[in-house]
């Protein structure tokens, strides 16, 4: 076993689910998915897929309808996206793993805006190349107490001729970070003057909370040229309630679309016809699936951080995109121990800050995606009985 996989981190939100396994009793809130299922449109689509019998191989690429499909999508939201820039990949993790693959050789320096799901940290030292991270920093006072924030300097300064790659999740899993079009603009200059790759984590684009005409967040997309060194990595799971489907796609300067190509041949092959069916379905029904969703999840988010912020010892700020609510547990700095003793002692499933950095220690992420919002509230109560306040 080579010892870049030997010595991966196992996951320390599985490890504290694991202590839940089994216990009806238990409210979980640690996983990065709504409990609202898939709409009956896109389940119908994949239905009907089947019962033609398209259960055979496809193009690497994905299925040309989709793959136009997504381009319609994203040039609806960022201004003209080609075809032929995108990809259908077996979910976003596989996308984003795919443009790891393309572009970071061993020794490579690879540059990660952190904290972050922890896969965007592995990816590169899977590969062997060289990770250093840049930390977000909490702020500490004021009306965005608790929120977290870019050092722009910082970034700049980290990242130099010799990074090969820069990885940025905005919004941010798990802090809710989002970037302004303004600061994606500097990020996109500095790295053309440095000749590094950009890899964005947009996922989360459609979980966005502030005024906005297109209904998203700020993407590199709309800031950068075609052949851009840029990937942009998306999955249908979180905007389209579709984690279980894994499907996602990329999109990626056309110059380099064909050896992508080739990589998904000798990665998954294909992606199955009847997830791209499904595909098809919930971008035909976008404009009724994801602002329905984006409004309940924005309530989700109006319910509980409130609550939160009425708990003594709690620092928390309302996120501007994402569906989590990151919080500092004062007195609790352990947060990997304190997330097992609230799954034993108290049947709340949390997932420990410590997962995403080591700067997150003392936090904890809790994922507000619940179709019943008085589940959000029974959460809270059970935090402040085991805190006795």
């Amino acid at each position: 076993m080579r010892s870049a996989v030997h010595n991966l981190e196992e996951s320390r939100i599985r490890e504290v689910a694991n202590a839940g396994i089994g216990r009806s009793d238990v409210l979980p809130f640690w996983f990065g998915e709504s409990d609202e299922g898939t709409p009956d449109v896109v389940r119908e689509a994949a239905i009907a897929s089947l019962q033609r019998g398209e259960t055979f191989y496809t193009h690497n690429l994905g299925l040309p309808e989709l793959r136009q499909a997504v381009a319609e999508y994203a040039s609806a939201l960022h201004g003209p996206v080609a075809a032929d820039r995108i990809a259908i990949t077996s979910g976003g993790v596989s996308a984003l793993m795919l443009a790891v693959e393309a572009l970071v050789e061993p020794a490579d320096e690879v540059v990660v805006v952190t904290p972050v799901w922890p896969n965007l940290v592995a990816q590169p030292r899977i590969m062997g190349g060289r990770v250093r991270e840049v930390p977000l920093q909490p702020v500490a006072s004021g009306p965005e107490r608790g929120a977290w924030a870019l050092d722009m300097q910082r970034l700049l300064d980290a990242v130099t001729p010799a990074t090969r790659l820069l990885v940025v999740n905005a919004p941010n899993n798990p802090t809710g970070w989002t970037l302004t079009a303004d600061e994606q603009r500097t990020i996109l200059a500095h790295c053309r003057r440095t000749g590094t790759w950009i890899l964005a984590d947009e996922v989360y684009e459609r979980l966005y909370y502030l005024p906005t005409a297109r209904g998203c967040a700020p993407s590199f997309l709309d800031v950068a040229e075609p052949e851009d060194r840029l990937v942009v990595a998306h999955s249908f799971s979180k905007s389209f309630l579709m984690t279980g489907w894994r499907l996602g796609w990329m999109v990626m300067p056309a110059s380099i679309t064909h050896d992508m190509g080739k990589l998904i041949e000798f990665n998954t092959s294909c992606t199955s016809v009847f997830t791209q069916r499904a595909g098809l379905a919930a971008l035909e029904h976008a404009d009724e699936i994801t602002p329905r969703l984006v409004a309940h999840l924005k309530t989700c988010r109006d319910t509980l951080v409130p609550l939160l912020q009425a708990v003594p010892g709690v620092r928390v700020s309302a996120a501007h995109g994402g569906m989590y609510a990151f919080f500092q547990l004062e007195g609790h700095a352990d947060c990997l121990a304190t997330a097992k003793r609230l799954v034993v002692e108290a049947g709340l499933g949390l997932a420990p800050g410590s997962a995403f950095a080591p700067e997150a220690g003392g936090w904890l992420r809790w994922c507000f995606a619940s179709r019943d919002t008085s589940r959000l509230g029974e959460g809270v109560a059970r935090l402040r009985g085991w805190l006795g306040v």
